[in-house]
C-alpha cells in the first residue's frame, strides 16, 4: 500500500512541477519570462485566458492531491512504529533487600 501511494505521490509531484513551469510568469521575480508577444517564448504559446485558468485549476487540484498523499504517507509511516519511551531503555535495578546469610552452625 505504501509503495503504491509513494509512486502516486511522485507522479503528482512531477505533474505539479510541469504544470507550474507551463504557466505564464507574472513577471518581476528574476526579470525573465513574463512578457507577451515578441520573442516567441512560452508567452505566445499560452496567451489565452482560458488556458491560464485551466492551468491554475490543474495546479490547485494537483497540490491538493499532493498534500493528501503526503498526509496519508505520514500517517502510514507513524502507524508502523510502536511508541517508545526513554524510560523503557533504563535497566531495572533490583532494590529488594538482600537475604541475610544463614548461620553455618545450627542454633540450639
Amino acid at each position: 500500500m505504501t509503495s503504491v501511494l509513494l509512486v502516486i505521490h511522485l507522479m503528482l509531484a512531477i505533474a505539479m512541477i510541469l504544470t507550474v513551469l507551463l504557466q505564464r510568469s507574472e513577471g518581476g521575480g528574476l526579470g525573465i519570462g513574463g512578457g507577451g508577444g515578441g520573442g516567441g517564448g512560452m508567452g505566445s504559446l499560452l496567451s489565452g485566458r482560458g488556458t491560464a485558468n485551466l492551468l491554475t485549476r490543474t495546479t490547485a487540484i494537483l497540490a491538493a492531491g499532493f498534500m493528501l498523499t503526503s498526509l496519508t504517507l505520514t500517517i502510514l509511516a507513524a502507524s508502523d512504529r510502536a511508541p517508545r519511551s526513554i524510560l523503557d531503555e533504563i535497566p531495572i535495578i533490583d532494590t529488594a533487600p538482600a537475604q541475610p546469610d544463614r548461620p553455618s552452625v545450627p542454633v540450639q
